[in-house]
C-alpha cells in the first residue's frame, strides 16, 4: 500500500477522479453505470470509515466525493472493489480482455463549507457541461437526485456527515441550499471544466492549504501554493489535460495495489 499512502491525510474530504482505460467510453451503457453505483453501495457498507458525499458516473470516467474517517486503506480498498468488480462484470459480459480502468486515480483534498459546495456543484454539473443533459436531475447516475430525493433503499450518501461539513442543522437546509447552488451554476455562463478539482493535491483557504502542506511534510517538496479566484491550491507541474493517457504519477494513486 506504499503508493496509496503517498498523500494520505486522515479525516479529510477527498475528490476522486478515475477514468476508463485510454479514455474509452466503457461506461456508455446504463447497466454498467448502474452496476458501478451498486458496487459503491456495497463498498460503503463494507468499509465503515468511508462516507460518500457525492458521486457521478459518466460514460468514460467517474467522480467520487468521500470523507475519510481515519481508515488508512478505506479509500483504496473501496475503489479496488468498485472498479475491479465493475470491470470484471463488463469484460465477462462482453467476452473482453484487458484493462477497463486507467491504473491510477486522482485524489484532491477539499476543505469544507463553501469550497465543498463548489466541488459538489462541479461534480453534479458534469454531464450538463458535456452537453448530455440540460439539468443534473436528468442524469440518474449521480448524487444530485439522491440529495434532492433520498433513496428509501440502498442509500449511499452520508447526509449526517454532509450536513456537518456544510454547517447545516437539518436535511431541509441541506436540500434547499444544494438546489440553490445548482440553480446558480446553471445560470453561470463561465461553467467550464476547472482543473483545480482534477489536478490539485488540495483546494481550500490559504490556511487550509498551508495545513495540508505541513501535514505532508517532505512529500510536499516542490509543490506550490497558488491562488485561483477565491480558492488556494496545492499544485505541482502537470501534463496538459488530454495530452497523456493517465494522470501525473506524483499526484495519483494506484487503485489496484
Amino acid at each position: 500500500m506504499a503508493r496509496a499512502k503517498r498523500h494520505y491525510i486522515p479525516g479529510q474530504v477527498w475528490h476522486i477522479t478515475h477514468r476508463c482505460h485510454k479514455r474509452a467510453f466503457l461506461l456508455k451503457f446504463a447497466k454498467d453505470r448502474s452496476r458501478w453505483i451498486e458496487w459503491l453501495y456495497r463498498a460503503k457498507k463494507r468499509y465503515r470509515h468511508l462516507s460518500v458525499l457525492d458521486y457521478m458516473v459518466t460514460s468514460n470516467h467517474i467522480h467520487l466525493l468521500l470523507f475519510d474517517g481515519g481508515g488508512d486503506t478505506a479509500i483504496p480498498d473501496s475503489i479496488k472493489l468498485v472498479a475491479g468488480r465493475t470491470g470484471q462484470e463488463y469484460n465477462l459480459r462482453k467476452k473482453r480482455k484487458g484493462a477497463f480502468w486507467q491504473d491510477r486515480y486522482h485524489a484532491t483534498a477539499v476543505e469544507g463549507n463553501h469550497h465543498l459546495r463548489q466541488c459538489i456543484a462541479y461534480i453534479d454539473m458534469n454531464m450538463v457541461r458535456a452537453g448530455a443533459v440540460d439539468h443534473p436531475e436528468k442524469w440518474q447516475w449521480c448524487g444530485y437526485n439522491e440529495i434532492q430525493n433520498p433513496r428509501k433503499r440502498k442509500r449511499i450518501i452520508d447526509f449526517d456527515r454532509l450536513m456537518g461539513l456544510l454547517g447545516f442543522d437539518t436535511y431541509e437546509q441541506l436540500k434547499n441550499a444544494h438546489f440553490k447552488c445548482i440553480d446558480s451554476a446553471m445560470k453561470d455562463e463561465n461553467n467550464s471544466r476547472k482543473t483545480k478539482w482534477s489536478q490539485s493535491i488540495a483546494v481550500g483557504s490559504e490556511a487550509y492549504i498551508k495545513k495540508i502542506k505541513e501535514a505532508l511534510g517532505f512529500r510536499a517538496r516542490g509543490r506550490k501554493i497558488c491562488q485561483v479566484g477565491d480558492s488556494f491550491e496545492l499544485r505541482e507541474t502537470m501534463t496538459p489535460y488530454g495530452s497523456a493517457d493517465s494522470y501525473e504519477v506524483d499526484n495519483t494513486i494506484l487503485w489496484d495495489q
